[in-house]
């Protein structure tokens, strides 16, 4: 297995650069995993391939504008983007600038300061804000919307889901932007029930794996939380039959991650901490039965998840399929069911 194994060439006008209104009306490829068959229909329809009973599995994460700007002592502008809070004060971010070595001082505008307390790997740093920076966050935040995406975002409530509650995420999990309180309420009418899972999202989720050898890849770590009523609702899915269905690959690295924990007879425990579970082909899938997810980047550690449920040669000629019939990729784009 190679990285190139799971590299695809998609033309730049593919890649979403608004999101669809309303949130519900965007396209859905459905690919049943026996036979690597194809259906088309829109996520409004999403019941279409779903049963009375499925549990679809939602991560209730909540983006952070988390783009911040502050000056150096001589006056020169550093853009700062948090990516995993430690404590009240501390936090890992990204820095655009140069000369933030340990020690350096800055100060946001109109806000507290700075300090840079340990240079990590690459453009990360570890800082010390000199108050908590939550309530400056929603005064002068920006959203952090992915490098891919060029286009001003009118509207930042639209890189939110409409069920996000526990705020920490660098970015948003993008197969939970389809649903709206309509659908929700459609899918629960017919028999279909909800549970809710956390998973922060990094940024590192965008970041293509370079090694010639994904299983050389050190996996990011994520914070997760599975807790006790959703265990129980996951667990009875099971023993009744049904179907645990992942809303993103966020609540599929939650879930796994939770059957670890598992004691004999139970399928998940609840669970709290940090993750670095990776999927890769060959990946034995203890939890998920079916995926709604997005399209991903090619030679990301997200497709090659995608690979190990659903084959990596059927996922890469549905992914051809999908762009011959002009679907929209990526975080704003289309959305595909894996069943």
């Amino acid at each position: 297995m190679r990285t190139d194994d799971f590299d695809y060439f998609l033309p730049p006008e593919r890649i979403a650069q608004t999101p669809i209104e309303p949130r519900h009306a965007s396209r859905l490829l459905a690919l049943r995993r026996k036979g690597c068959t194809i259906e088309h229909a829109t996520f409004w329809n999403i019941d279409l391939f779903l049963q009375p009973g499925d549990l679809l599995v939602i991560n209730q994460t909540r983006v952070i504008p988390a783009r911040l700007f502050a000056r150096k002592p001589t006056g020169g502008r550093v853009e700062l983007l948090l990516l995993r809070r430690e404590d009240e004060h501390t936090w890992e971010i990204l820095v655009g600038g140069k000369g933030l070595v340990t020690g350096k001082r800055l100060l946001l505008e109109d806000g507290p300061t700075v300090e840079v307390l340990e240079v990590l790997e690459g453009s990360r740093r570890r800082v010390r804000f000199s108050t908590p920076v939550e309530p400056y966050l929603e005064q002068r935040g920006q959203m952090p919307l992915p490098p891919y995406i060029h286009t001003a975002l009118a509207d930042p409530k639209r890189y939110q889901t409409v069920y996000a509650a526990q705020s920490g995420s660098a970015a948003a999990p993008t197969a939970g932007l389809h649903f709206t309180p309509e659908l929700m309420h459609k899918l629960e009418d017919k028999g279909i029930e909800f549970a809710r899972l956390t998973l922060h999202v990094g940024l590192d989720t965008f970041a293509p794996v370079t090694e010639d050898d994904p299983a050389q890849h050190v996996i990011h770590t994520e914070w997760c939380e599975l807790l006790p009523e959703a265990a129980a609702a996951i667990n009875a899915a099971r023993k009744r039959g049904s179907r645990v269905v992942a809303v993103g690959t966020t609540s599929v690295r939650t879930l796994e991650t939770a059957a670890h924990e598992a004691s004999p007879g139970s399928l998940v425990a609840p669970f709290s901490g940090p993750t670095d579970l990776f999927i890769l082909p060959g990946y034995s899938f203890k939890v998920v039965d079916a995926l709604v997810t997005n399209f991903h980047l090619p030679r990301s550690t997200l497709l090659m998840l995608v690979s190990a449920f659903a084959g990596r040669e059927c996922v890469l000629n549905t992914y051809q399929e999908a762009i011959r019939r002009e679907y929209r990729f990526y975080s704003f784009g289309d959305a595909m069911i894996i069943i």
